[in-house]
């Protein structure tokens, strides 16, 4: 490709245009989109807590190892992907074990998830960076670049795309551990209030559960699966392990302790509750003025590059076009 028109950086300025105008498209498709198909998380989650439910009751009832496995659900798709890991020799206990992990803190359940973030990471590279590799050298894409920026462009889509499931689950993680951290203080006070109307600990958070569970979905989630957790397991601390394993939060590791510890000293829950939930409060009050402290440096940049020239515009563009009409008089 023989660039015609002007450059800056070595850019066609044409090109650039035409890629940001196809992508500002795309975003506009996308909000539309989002718009339209609102869907209902609760019918997910609830199906979500059913099968955590099933699960646990398949693992007291159940006799033997081989009747537990019977009532795992499988997938087709993802038995294959094991087999073809398998053959390979690229699946490892290890690498399964962190991906379940991050799956279960970015709120997927399903465990067999992880196969699929393990196959993705060894797919996706050669799908994607072997596709870049025959556009860019064996058909003469991007042929007026240089050396150094074809195989820039490379090594950005090979390392990307194996990158690609890691970052995806590393901001879904980020993310969900922000929306629980909102919806934490309410949390504690709601539990401080059924524990002192006199509640168990899996009813204060079944109910907890059910008050936040519309302005905090996730945190809703989370308590909610405790909750059956209590009523299930044989050791209630291994519920509040559990809680503070899914969520990558060391706000809701301080209450977790705080939860075994009145469990095994028999202190009173309420006024320990009450101290975290204050002090989450403040913690929240001091993010939202320290963001609003940043807010002028943010905002210097847009306004040096949109607002101020356009402001320029404005004021200096009618005596202008006065001064270059009475030139040209």
């Amino acid at each position: 490709m023989q660039s015609t028109g002007p450059t800056l950086l070595g850019f066609d300025v044409f090109n650039v245009a035409t890629i940001l105008a196809a992508v500002a498209v795309l975003a506009v498709c996308l909000a539309i989109y989002a718009a339209v198909t609102v869907s209902d998380p609760m019918a997910k989650r609830v199906k979500a807590l059913n099968d955590r439910r099933e699960q646990l009751k398949a693992g007291i009832t159940a006799s033997t190892a081989k009747k537990r496995a019977s009532l795992v659900k499988t997938s087709d798709t993802t038995d294959r992907m094991r087999v073809i890991l398998s053959r390979l020799q690229v699946l490892q206990d290890s690498q399964l074990k962190e991906a379940q992990v991050k799956l279960v803190k970015a709120g997927f359940r399903s465990k067999e998830l992880a196969v699929a973030v393990i196959f993705a990471r060894m797919v996706l590279p050669i799908v994607i960076g072997g596709g870049a590799a025959l556009a860019i050298y064996g058909f003469g894409w991007l042929g007026d670049w240089s050396a150094f920026k074809r195989f820039g462009v490379f090594a950005f889509a090979l390392l990307g795309s194996y990158k690609a499931p890691d970052i995806y689950l590393k901001n879904a993680i980020t993310k969900r551990s922000d929306a629980i951290r909102k919806g934490l203080p309410d949390a504690l006070d709601l539990l401080v209030i059924c524990a002192e109307a006199g509640l168990t600990v899996d009813a204060a958070f079944g109910r907890v559960a059910r008050e936040l569970g519309r302005g905090y979905p996730e945190l809703g989630d989370e308590f909610a699966l405790t909750a059956i957790e209590l009523g299930f397991l044989n050791e209630r601390r291994q519920a509040f392990e559990n809680l503070a394993k899914r969520v990558e939060l060391d706000a809701l590791k301080g209450v977790v302790t705080t939860m075994i510890q009145t469990e095994k000293y028999g202190t009173p829950l309420a006024s320990a509750l009450r101290v975290l939930s204050a002090e989450f409060r403040n913690e929240r009050m001091m993010r939202a003025e320290e963001k609003a402290a940043r807010l002028p440096a943010i905002m210097t940049v847009p306004l040096i590059l949109f607002i101020l020239p356009v402001l320029f515009i404005v004021i200096l563009g009618p005596a202008a076009c006065s001064i270059s009409d009475a030139f040209n008089m």
